[in-house]
């Protein structure tokens, strides 16, 4: 695992950007003349959208109250990468919380290959006494994504922070006091450019950089950690949104590094593509290597939500390859779960 040092210096790194991008954009706004649109470039800046009223806005009727927009629509409208990333122009509230990631709770979930025996090539990173572990455990993700900056140096650039975290719960397993197996812990800093490109019958929305962490915080034998920089291309069309997400691992120190063959079996590069209709979701996330023969490998994960009260859905997940979590980044396995989701399945 990283140094502590190392660390604090990338946490630093992630607190300095956001507040570097709100004072270049206070800059700009000071060095505009005109009172009127210094104060309305301070209203951006901060998050506030609502222009007050012209006299003939606040004079206009109401719509009638017995025409309202149809559920269905709604629900595709928030399916959109638009309204999601704020890609036309939008500028919602900054350091608001926004979901991100899917958020679910899977009070079940079997795997066929339980990994006992968890190993890394490192020296001391693999366990010498098997572990009391069950194939049925619990698993839940919470993920959020907020906005730090509107227009970063002026450019179309936002500047977004997320943090994503999921567990594997051994709730099952009275024996061993019910632990907590696995958690993985994934911060990152996004910038996110609109776009809007016709491509092959799709639309190009979005393109993004980001630099990411993912590690277990786990002692040795069991410590798994990576750093990445994360490119993304994000495509729309009807129904359909499609996201493809190369990554280039930070290349670690050998006595830092916690699995100096991650990608091999994570992968490096990832495509997801997910179809939307009504209040139902069917996604297909693929990861590979990007090599042959022995090197060859990746994951496929199927997840399927579907009502059942109000915001509250159901959700199926189907997972088989490698990399699963970051303890099991090198045992190949097949994992069923069901659960419920309520927030970020679109």
């Amino acid at each position: 695992m990283s140094s502590p040092l190392r660390r604090w210096a990338a946490m630093a790194l992630s607190c300095l950007l956001p507040i570097a991008a709100l004072a270049q954009g206070a800059a700009d706004c000071v060095a505009m003349p005109d009172p009127a649109a210094r104060l309305a470039c301070y209203d951006r800046l901060h998050g506030r959208t609502e222009a007050a009223p012209s006299p003939a806005a606040a004079a206009a009727p109401a719509p009638p109250a017995s025409t309202p927009a149809p559920a269905l629509a709604a629900a595709d409208d928030d399916a959109k990468l638009s309204t999601r990333w704020d890609l036309d122009g939008q500028r919602g509230a900054l350091f608001a919380p926004r979901a991100y990631k899917p958020v679910y709770l899977l009070p079940a979930t079997w795997t066929d290959q339980v990994n006992r025996a968890p190993g890394s090539p490192s020296p001391e990173h693999s366990v010498s006494t098997p572990l009391v572990l069950k194939s049925i455990e619990a698993k839940y993700q919470i993920s959020l994504k907020t906005k730090f900056a509107h227009s970063v140096f002026g450019t179309p650039l936002s500047l977004w922070g997320g943090y994503t975290q999921s567990s594997r719960w051994q709730l099952y397993n009275g024996a061993d006091s019910r632990p907590f197996r696995e958690t993985n812990y994934e911060p990152e800093v996004m910038l996110v450019a609109p776009l809007d490109m016709d491509l092959l019958g799709w639309k190009l929305r979005m393109a993004s950089l980001s630099l990411n962490h993912q590690s277990n915080g786990r002692a040795l034998p069991l410590s798994r950690s990576w750093n990445r920089v994360i490119g993304g291309l994000a495509f729309e069309r009807d129904d359909w949104v499609a996201e493809l997400r190369p990554w280039k691992r930070i290349t670690e120190a050998p006595e830092d590094d916690d699995n100096p063959d991650i990608s091999d079996f994570v992968g490096r590069v990832e495509l997801r593509l997910a179809r939307y209709w009504g209040e139902h979701a069917l996604s297909l996330q693929l990861r590979h290597s990007l090599r042959g023969g022995e090197r060859s490998r990746g994951s496929a994960q199927l997840d399927y939500v579907f009502p059942l009260a109000g915001a509250l859905h159901g959700q199926l997940q189907l997972f088989s390859g490698y990399g699963e979590s970051l303890i099991d980044y090198n045992l190949r396995q097949t994992k069923a779960g069901l659960g419920v989701t309520i927030a970020g399945w679109r």
